[in-house]
């Protein structure tokens, strides 16, 4: 019996292949193939419009833009994050040598919850870092009142949040400063790849200087920067997927609304709701499974789901805090975050990508249906 085509969480959205061949040549004549070239200009520009923001700036993967961001604030101190998201956020606050201070967050969004903030604040907080997990919005306004209070930099990662607005206003507008992350798993992506939104033209001058070895001139380094810039060959991908991410979005839209048709009514399987005003990316499709009511864990779930070659993902478990680097950490206490360390053990993200087919989405379905 042959096996069924294997289905991973994600799949990467590609450009027409002779279409990059026609552009890569172009690249090939010019025989500049980084530092800050034609392609690279013309992405910045292109997802600046797209993204509705003022300024961008181009990286060469998702993480460095949050190591950068750090070193262009000057944040210093302790952050307040999140122990729910990718370890690449908090690694990055610990190579600046920033200690990061955890808080629970909210059941209905997965996201920070805001009104923990205030009881973290110490004399050594510096910044918040928030998360838009599974590119649902934070509730921008509350973190925005409390930094405001106490004098507070926000620097949101928005790795998830490609695109996503709220009232017509894209997400990434939000706090001091922005990043995304463009790898291949995300909705948009430059094979590997990341941004940061500001707000100013100062700043993004002082993150290009930081990005490019500290240099503001042929001879005048201004600050001990590092090479994280985006190369050519990557900017003509993303100026190609660019042209195709809305469609790609428009597909996994299709998909989730079949899987919340199907599940919205299967016992011992909840779904995140969805806000007004909010316009989603689909990047992600999580569900919490209720072991008691639906007759089995989200882990056998997971396990039989890839015994049959669907590959879901426990977005996010462990969690962070149950690492080695941050265990030990006060705030990492599994009481501080019971939120956070129930729905790292009960969220399942179903695959979810523009490729995906009819056939596909009811393979996934087989496994909710009643035995």
């Amino acid at each position: 019996m042959q096996e069924e085509t294997r289905l991973t969480v994600t799949s990467p959205l590609m450009p027409d292949l002779d279409e990059f061949h026609e552009m890569l040549q172009e690249i090939w004549k010019s025989r500049w193939i980084t530092n800050n070239g034609t392609f690279h200009k013309q992405l910045e520009k292109e997802l600046a419009a797209y993204l509705k923001v003022p300024y961008i700036s181009l990286f060469t993967n998702g993480t460095l833009p949050l190591i950068t961001a750090f070193q262009a604030l000057r944040i210093t101190g302790e952050v307040i994050t999140t122990p729910y998201s990718f370890v690449a956020t908090t690694h990055s606050l610990w190579w600046n040598g920033i200690k990061p201070v955890f808080v629970d967050i909210e059941e209905s969004s997965c996201n920070m919850d805001p009104s923990r903030i205030e009881a973290a604040i110490t004399p050594r907080t510096t910044a918040i870092l928030p998360v838009h997990c599974y590119g649902f919005p934070c509730d921008m306004d509350a973190i925005k009142a409390i930094a405001d209070k106490y004098g507070l930099k926000v620097i949101y990662d928005a790795a998830h949040a490609f695109g996503v607005e709220k009232n017509g206003v894209s997400v990434l507008n939000a706090g001091d400063l922005s990043t995304l992350s463009f790898h291949a798993t995300k909705v948009y992506n430059t094979i590997e790849g990341g941004a940061i939104v500001m707000h100013d033209k100062e700043t993004k001058k002082r993150i290009d200087y930081l990005k490019n070895f500290g240099f503001a001139g042929e001879t005048e380094v201004v600050a001990p920067g590092i090479n994280s810039k985006m190369d050519e060959i990557r900017s003509v991908y993303g100026i190609l997927n660019l042209r195709l991410v809305d469609s790609a979005i428009a597909a996994r839209r299709r998909v989730a609304e079949r899987y919340k048709d199907a599940l919205k009514n299967v016992e011992g399987i909840s779904l995140f709701e969805d806000l007004p005003g909010i316009k989603y990316n689909y990047s992600y499709f999580p569900i919490m499974v209720d072991s008691e009511k639906f007759g089995k864990t989200r882990d056998r779930l997971y396990e039989e789901m890839k015994e049959k070659n669907i590959y879901g993902r426990r977005y996010f478990y462990p969690l962070i805090t149950h690492f080695s680097t941050y265990r030990s950490l006060e705030s990492a206490k599994i009481d501080n975050l019971p939120n956070a360390n129930r729905l790292a053990n009960s969220v399942l993200c179903l695959p979810l990508h523009h490729s995906l087919s009819e056939n596909d989405v009811e393979r996934v379905l087989s496994f909710f249906e009643k035995r």
